[in-house]
């Protein structure tokens, strides 16, 4: 069965056909990729060949993407028409992680997405919510002790902290608390994973089958231990269920609720999937919020009157100074310019600007013939910082997604940006992670003045592509905040 994706009158073209980077036999364009920068290069040459073109990860052409309508058409398409790649399937099986909603396909992708949605479900999350300011109380409490030493912040170090408490307290009942403690084992396990699965996917062969490095041998051990740390979520989880039989019906997090879906009759879901999607919570949970926030905040640093008017509001709504509580679930939600901070960062700055999808049958991507197991990429960011699509688009300017201002975003320049992805395998965690990353904000900028936000060479910071897009070497200095008379 063959179908067409956004096609417009007239002849098709073969992905043969297209412009694109000249490579070398055999290999292809793999030896000018480098991994770090990968959505750069081919952003770049998606300027100089045109929104289709190809590149070759070997023999085989692949079909390069930068028209957002058609993107969020392959996007809706899955997984009818498109899958994950199976080289991505077949990497993350050898390094051992066990297969999740992220990496799922068919119907036990399906299976799967029922029940991590049910356990994503709105209610849920709010229920959840004392954990999540539990976790931001101690977030405040470690930039405290940094301000009154002086000590300049790792803030991509101090939000991955915060993101694995969030995520291993709200998500699993676990209490792990590397904010408090320093002990942030699981963290740097879990941080060689996304940039290792990045490189193998990419390399031309699997040297580290043959001559595995110290960096290889510490990620497969990294692996072992965070599998080890799922299944002891799992299995207390399944402890307290055990114990306290109300908790299935009124599961007290994520894990207990997707435990409670998962023994419904028929589900079709087994403990293996419920812990393949507990490591995919903790890798997808980590990164993407985290790295939003640090770009959130090198964003207003560096835009004076955003930054002003984020303080402003959040301060608006907690007026009883930084020795007060930290805002409730109500106040939270009324941050709508906060919100509105961390919708255009993450049109400026996606943690994920390139998406791969395989095709499960032929179809045509706009005017290209795209076969069977064929692999297309996704610009993601390529249309929603053109100023074709979004007016002054370079410009980092919160108030356009404020559906009242003057500057609003018209409906079709919002839809460039698909941060979460789009269609029925959009991220099921983005209601949390909105919610995680406006508290986070409100600890800044309800409790300190930034003094600083620096990186080693005094420039932006750099993106680096590891699997998600990091920033690079932020480090932050904060003034604890006095309070008015």
């Amino acid at each position: 069965m063959s179908t067409q994706l956004e096609t417009p009158p007239g002849p098709t073209r073969r992905i043969d056909d297209l412009p694109g980077p000249r490579g070398l036999p055999v290999v292809g364009n793999l030896l000018q990729i480098k991994p770090q920068r990968m959505h750069r290069q081919l952003e770049d040459w998606c300027a100089a060949y045109g929104p289709y073109f190809k590149v070759r990860f070997g023999r085989r052409p692949m079909l390069v993407v930068g028209e957002h309508q058609v993107i969020a058409t392959i996007l809706r398409d899955r997984p009818e028409g498109f899958s994950r790649t199976s080289r991505l399937e077949a990497v993350a099986k050898e390094m051992g992680l066990r297969p999740g909603v992220f990496g799922a396909n068919g119907d036990d992708w399906r299976r799967q997405r029922r029940m991590v949605m049910a356990s994503f479900d709105p209610a849920h999350v709010k229920a959840y919510f004392p954990s999540l300011r539990k976790v931001a109380d101690r977030l405040a409490g470690r930039w405290a002790a940094a301000a009154r030493e002086g000590h300049d912040i790792d803030l991509q170090a101090d939000l991955m902290r915060y993101t694995v408490d969030t995520i291993a307290g709200l998500a699993f009942g676990a209490e792990v608390n590397t904010l408090e403690s320093g002990a942030d084992v699981i963290q740097q396990h879990l941080d060689k994973i996304f940039p290792a699965l990045l490189r193998r996917v990419l390399a031309p062969f699997p040297t580290w089958r043959l001559f595995p490095t110290a960096s290889d041998r510490a990620l497969k051990r990294g692996v072992i231990a965070v599998n080890e740390a799922v299944d002891r979520f799992v299995a207390e989880a399944r402890q307290r269920m055990q114990a306290d039989p109300d908790r299935r019906a009124h599961p007290r997090n994520l894990l207990e609720a997707m435990i409670a879906a998962a023994d419904q009759p028929e589900s079709g879901i087994s403990d293996e999937q419920v812990a393949g999607n507990v490591m995919t919570m903790l890798l997808a949970g980590e990164d993407t919020t985290a790295n939003t926030i640090a770009w959130m905040i090198d964003l207003l640093w560096r835009h004076p009157a955003e930054l002003a008017r984020a303080t402003e509001e959040v301060r608006r709504l907690l007026p009883d100074g930084p020795g007060g509580p930290l805002p409730d679930f109500a106040q939270v939600a009324d941050l709508d310019f906060v919100e509105a901070c961390a919708l255009e960062t993450m049109r400026l700055k996606p943690v994920a600007p390139l998406l791969f999808a395989q095709a499960i049958r032929d179809t045509v991507v706009g005017d290209v013939e795209v076969p069977t197991g064929s692999v297309v990429a996704a610009l993601m960011r390529r249309d929603s910082v053109s100023d074709s699509h979004v007016p002054d688009a370079a410009t980092f300017a919160p108030a356009r997604w404020l559906a009242d201002g003057p500057e609003a975003l018209s409906s079709a320049a919002k839809r460039t940006s698909m941060p979460f992805g789009a269609g029925p395998r959009i991220c099921p965690g983005r209601y949390l992670a909105l919610l995680e990353m406006k508290m986070a904000m409100a600890v800044l900028l309800g409790r300190f003045d930034i003094a600083s936000i620096d990186t080693p060479d005094g420039q932006p910071a750099r993106e680096m592509l590891a699997f998600t897009m990091t920033p690079v070497g932020l480090r932050m200095r904060l003034r604890e905040r006095v309070a008015s008379m």
